[in-house]
């Protein structure tokens, strides 16, 4: 993929380059072809921007059923959780409280549309430390499947980190997080969740 632009400052050249990371993981993710596409044509199309309302369906109370990767083994920890979710800001933000009872463990994720370059970020708040994750997973949904990416290290070891919301109902949904060490050629799950809405 080449992105056909002139010169841009750090700050745009990093904003185009997650727009693209983000909106490409989605778009391969909903069965879209890209071969020649450019961030700046990805933000025209109106279907591949995010808009005020997309986590809408999150708000309200959920029953969350995890399967989680345990780290360095091939097995795989089951544990029940728990959320409640608001729409907030006229749909330009969304906040979820996580509830684990069973691990002591809460915390709040938040995210946030950039009304102007219309891509929404996504960030994490440990119960325990209180720190905003940042810059956050940065995405938007293309067909009914939201993907947000972000780059990590794991000591020497650079990846990419995802999560995906889809299967979205009115009354569940699930989200899964995966990573990949080949630049996105190959991906592994490792946290899958799904929800149950609290009726």
């Amino acid at each position: 993929m080449a992105i056909q632009c002139g010169p841009k400052s750090p700050d745009e050249s990093l904003l185009e380059r997650r727009v693209v990371l983000g909106i490409a993981a989605g778009l391969l993710l909903g069965g879209i072809g890209m071969d020649r596409v450019t961030a700046q044509d990805l933000v025209q199309e109106s279907k591949h921007v995010g808009k005020p309302g997309d986590f809408d369906f999150l708000a309200g109370e959920w029953k969350i059923h995890n399967r989680r990767k345990k780290p360095e083994a091939n097995e795989w920890d089951e544990f029940a959780s728990e959320a409640t979710c608001w729409t907030v800001l006229g749909g330009i933000g969304s906040i979820e409280e996580l509830r684990i009872p069973a691990r002591d463990f809460s915390g709040i994720g938040v995210r946030l549309l950039d009304v102007q370059q219309k891509i929404w970020s996504d960030h994490w708040v440990n119960g325990k430390s209180g720190v905003l994750t940042t810059p956050g997973q940065t995405g938007v949904f293309v067909d009914g499947v939201g993907t947000f990416t972000s780059d990590w290290s794991e000591g020497d070891q650079k990846m990419l980190v995802k999560g995906v919301w889809d299967q979205i109902t009115p009354n569940s949904c699930r989200w899964y997080q995966a990573v990949s060490k080949d630049a996105g050629a190959t991906w592994e799950e490792n946290w899958i969740m799904q929800w149950s809405r609290v009726k």
